[in-house]
């Protein structure tokens, strides 16, 4: 544990509030933060370990909530990270939330009504597989879409998109004000690594059920994607809700960044179970002489 404490630093991969982003400067592979898979499963196990101690502390002690949003280009591993690192956390103190294609009656709201309906309430951890994000990413690369939502696409300029990140920062704002701590992680995928990961994906026949066309013709819009996602962590990240760039291509290393910074922000909050006051002990002392030995 003390070796891992030395390789990861969380500020190498946070975006700070106010810098612009170019993710080509942004690496998509860093060393390993694992000598080997045995070691990589060693620190993963102290990892899990930990956080489940953590979120029993954060449920019982009922006044804070965790919120971790994860967005990335497909194949960049938002499922797997999301299930190693919260494998030994109890199922009960957590919830986890994957957006898909907005329905019928979500296109009839606002685009943060679906998300804020799956808010963590306090003494959970929430997390969003792709979030309300998808409405700076995917419709600016699309702005067509936005027509669903009764906008007309050429009136989509700047102060549009400025409205919409306006928004969202006040979102975080006003969670952060209430207890509620936003982690950001954005997996960045290369496109070669993606590549890579589709035709895994078409050759490994336990993984057909994960590929798609669609999938293919969103790669075509991959430039444009990268220029979304720059100008949204530039925009969104702040203070209170920070993201963080987790260099994607090596799934274990990028697995230990996002349980390192889980971790440490959940240990920020000098969790604790509730202290007994004295009445209580008294009742509770009444209650055991009721049972006897």
């Amino acid at each position: 544990m003390a070796r891992e404490k030395c390789v990861i630093d969380a500020r190498k991969f946070r975006v700070k509030e106010g810098d612009k982003v170019d993710l080509a400067d942004w690496p998509t592979l860093v060393d390993p933060v694992h000598r080997s898979r045995e070691d990589y499963h060693t620190i993963l196990a102290n990892h899990v370990e930990r956080l489940s101690d953590l979120q029993q502390k954060l449920y019982a002690r009922d006044r804070d909530s965790l919120l971790l949003i994860f967005q990335a280009m497909d194949a960049a591993g938002k499922d797997g990270a999301i299930r190693h690192v919260m494998s030994g956390v109890n199922p009960q103190g957590c919830h986890v939330t994957s957006f898909k294609h907005p329905s019928g009656v979500e296109l009839e709201h606002d685009f943060l009504w679906r998300t804020t309906r799956e808010l963590p309430e306090r003494g959970m951890i929430g997390i969003f597989n792709r979030s309300y994000y998808e409405s700076v990413l995917i419709l600016r690369v699309h702005p067509q879409l936005l027509c669903a939502e009764g906008f007309d696409p050429s009136e989509a300029d700047g102060d549009f998109w400025r409205e919409r990140y306006r928004s969202i920062t006040n979102l975080e704002r006003h969670l952060a004000s209430n207890n509620v701590h936003v982690l950001k992680f954005f997996l960045h995928l290369s496109k070669e690594e993606q590549r890579k990961r589709f035709l895994a994906r078409i050759d490994e026949p336990e993984k057909n059920w994960k590929f798609s066309q669609a999938d293919i013709e969103e790669r075509g819009y991959w430039d444009d994607y990268q220029k979304a996602y720059a100008k949204c962590l530039s925009a969104t990240s702040t203070k209170d809700a920070p993201w963080f760039v987790v260099p994607a291509d090596d799934k274990l290393s990028a697995r230990l960044i996002v349980s390192h910074i889980v971790m440490g922000r959940l240990e920020s909050l000098n969790l604790a179970f509730p202290k007994v006051c004295e009445a209580r002990r008294k009742e509770l002392q009444a209650i055991r002489a009721q049972l006897g030995e």
